[in-house]
């Protein structure tokens, strides 16, 4: 196995095609991980650490949808996510090329 900062930067940084594509910040960092998870160190906990965000993310999203129409807090909540969605990625990528560990808030522990 090799060590590779700048593949898993931008692993983390492929969560925002989301903003270009929709879905497309769930798809390539689960690609890059399949692919790579046995071939970079780290690949394998970024990986899961990201999809686990990305999941997450959805689920909360898919909550906070009703939540419009009840109590008008869902658009507050959509509002957090999407500037979780954008902010969280950015600092992780520059913490991961720094050679810190990242972390994500509020995720949900799906993929072990």
């Amino acid at each position: 196995m090799r060590e590779d900062r700048q593949l898993l930067m931008l692993t983390h940084l492929s969560q925002l095609l989301d903003l270009v594509t929709g879905i497309g910040g769930f798809i390539v960092p689960l690609v890059i991980w399949l692919t790579q998870r046995d071939k970079i160190l780290g690949m394998d906990a970024h990986g899961k650490m990201i999809l686990n965000f990305q999941i997450s993310l959805f689920i909360y999203s898919i909550v906070a949808i009703p939540l419009i129409l009840l109590f008008g807090l869902g658009i507050f909540i959509l509002i957090g996510i999407g500037i979780i969605a954008i902010v969280f990625p950015i600092l992780n990528a520059i913490k991961v090329n720094n050679g810190e560990i990242p972390s994500y808030p509020l995720t949900i522990e799906i993929i072990k």
